[in-house]
């Protein structure tokens, strides 16, 4: 069974840094496409960025260009998400997760990790 447990959310000050983790597990990956989401307080949930899980294709936001970047780590079996020149309306739940492949449904999801941006 698929496992996605996220980490690293927080409270930052604009114009931060935070790196968001999701911990893999059940699976071979390799075929996979793992995505981070986020919901702000009374929004729907929308995509930030999405990678194949061997590297190559990643595509994001227009609100995620330029200052977040994904990544994974095959050895760690572990996304990441890194998240700079944070903005108050960044703050949101973010969540992870994974799709059998492109062009796929996203059928896989972590709890989620909490950001806080201050202004």
């Amino acid at each position: 069974q698929v496992q996605l447990v996220e980490s690293g959310g927080g409270l930052v000050q604009a114009g931060g840094s935070l790196r968001l983790s999701c911990a893999a597990s059940g699976r071979t990956f390799n075929n996979y496409v793992m995505g981070w989401f986020r919901r702000a307080p009374g929004k729907e949930r929308e995509f930030v960025a999405g990678i194949g899980w061997s590297g190559g294709n990643s595509y994001y936001a227009e609100s995620a260009t330029g200052r977040f970047t994904i990544s994974t780590d095959n050895a760690k079996n572990t996304v990441y998400l890194q998240l700079n020149s944070l903005k108050p309306e960044d703050t949101a739940v973010y969540y992870c997760a994974a799709s059998e492949g492109w062009g796929q449904a996203y059928d896989y999801w972590g709890q989620g990790t909490q950001v806080t941006v201050s202004s």
